[in-house]
């Protein structure tokens, strides 16, 4: 009782045993305050009010016999109640179920490519499915419809059940812009060509980098496939984790076409640009009939590895041999490469110039740390496009051929270190970049300027419609009915 604040021995004031003590004033105080309590809990008792029980079904008689018809009772009458009523011996079973008038179904060519195969599994007859043969190839090559390519056939009614359906209609897609109908229209089959309309005007999407380059190009709209070839292309041109912010712009160009019936064929990346501010810094175009990536100098994709120093073939190997100048015998210690004045000399791989300049024989000399223990060097050049401690990326044109210092005529002397100590460049495997020639140049750059005009968003505007057939001539003798 201490908690309540009583001492120790005192009893409570308010609550005593009624059995005790009758008719003290303690006693009545107890009663007095045990009435008010019951008093509090009938006034803070709540309301119970009566729940309303559901209303009886009601249902017609026929609903009642339709209930009737789901129960056991009635197949001791028969089965005589509901709405389907159990046959009677007046019912005569038929022989044969009748077969529907016409059948239509879709057929997929298989991955063997056969037609033939494919229509008689489709139940097409054997003669029907070789006019068919015949009909389509006299237009477009068999062999050349794609595995997959789906077929919209109708069946018509058969004799009897032991001859095949006749063939009605045959309608495929031959190719985007082509559609191939075979119908037999009272008469023999015959074929009939649709030349669909197609509009081939790539897809542009352009937009920021933002916090992500995958991520921003899908919110903008470019296909998941695309991106990755973009990605792919970009990713021989520059170094993406470094070369890359958040208001740099993306811009791909997707081969795109549409047809007047509705369908799109979404191909593949034509063009793969990154710029900042307005300046490009990467402008990949697919070129050629291998479809690689080259930049805007014509200068082909790269692979891992070290890229070839120039384009040109090996001239003099590494190793001991007759100085053609000096005259006698002593190392040599690099690869000699052919190359005509002013041709492009390229980094083999990411790194700094430690070394730009004048070098005793070796002429005009480019030296390149790559890290890792790894040099490069660059000789008899006829001019430098780096300095000292630039930083260079791989494929990156760094100078230009010549025959500077002791040397016979124009080519590139190219060494290589590892650990300060010369190695045979051939030991290191590296790639030849592939470099247009001048007309293909030309016709590589006017392609690259045709794409870049197209706008935007463009191949996604609503088709043109086409142009309404010519009107056929009035003749005279029509002129002179009408103004009769």
């Amino acid at each position: 009782m201490r908690q309540f604040g009583l001492k120790k021995g005192e009893e409570e004031p308010w609550v005593t045993d009624l059995a005790q003590g009758i008719g003290s004033p303690r006693w009545y105080r107890s009663l007095a305050f045990m009435l008010v309590l019951i008093a509090l809990a009938l006034a803070l008792w709540p309301d119970f009010s009566a729940v309303q029980a559901a209303p009886d079904t009601r249902f017609s008689d026929e609903e009642r016999e339709e209930y009737r018809a789901q129960m056991i009772t009635p197949l001791a009458l028969g089965a005589d109640t509901g709405r389907r009523m159990g046959p009677s011996r007046l019912v005569v079973p038929l022989a044969s179920a009748p077969e529907r008038p016409v059948v239509e179904m879709t057929a997929t060519l298989g991955g063997d490519g056969s037609l033939d195969s494919m229509l008689r599994r489709a139940g097409v007859g054997a003669n029907d499915a070789a006019r068919v043969q015949e009909l389509i190839g006299g237009t477009f090559p068999v062999a050349d419809i794609e595995s997959g390519t789906g077929f919209q056939l109708r069946l018509g009614r058969r004799e009897s059940p032991s001859q095949p359906r006749p063939l009605e209609n045959l309608t495929f897609r031959a190719r985007f812009d082509l559609q191939l109908t075979v119908e037999r229209d009272g008469g023999p089959l015959a074929l009939q060509k649709r030349v669909i309309r197609v509009d081939d005007t790539p897809l542009r999407i352009t937009g920021k980098v933002g916090s992500g380059l995958y991520r921003s190009a899908r919110a903008a709209g470019v296909p998941s496939r695309s991106v990755q070839q973009y990605l792919k292309a970009l990713d021989e041109a520059i170094d993406l984790d470094r070369s890359m912010g958040g208001d740099d712009e993306f811009d791909v160009i997707i081969e795109y076409k549409r047809a007047e019936t509705g369908e799109v064929e979404v191909g593949d990346v034509l063009y793969a640009g990154l710029s900042r501010r307005g300046t490009p810094k990467a402008q990949m175009l697919r070129w050629g009939k291998n479809g690689k990536f080259f930049d805007a100098n014509g200068a082909g994709e790269m692979r891992t590895g070290l890229v070839a120093p120039t384009n040109g073939a090996i001239t003099s190997r590494y190793g001991m041999r007759r100085h053609p100048i000096l005259n006698y015998k002593r190392m040599h210690a690099g690869v000699d490469f052919r190359a005509r004045t002013g041709q492009p000399i390229y980094a083999v791989s990411d790194g700094s110039v430690n070394y730009a300049g004048r070098h005793g024989g070796h002429g005009n000399y480019i030296r390149i740390n790559h890290g890792g223990g790894l040099q490069s060097a660059y000789a008899h050049l006829s001019r430098f496009a780096v300095s000292n401690g630039q930083r260079v990326r791989r494929g990156q044109v760094i100078g230009y051929a010549g025959s500077t210092g002791l040397s016979t005529g124009p080519h590139l002397h190219y060494e290589l270190y590892r650990g300060g100590r010369s190695i045979d460049p051939l030991s290191v495997q590296f790639v030849v970049r592939a470099q247009l020639s001048d007309a293909e140049l030309r016709q590589f750059r006017a392609r690259l300027m045709e794409l870049k005009k197209v706008k935007p968003g463009a191949a996604l505007e609503q088709l043109a419609p086409a142009k309404a057939d010519a009107a056929e001539p009035q003749r005279e003798i029509d002129r002179l009915s009408n103004a009769a």
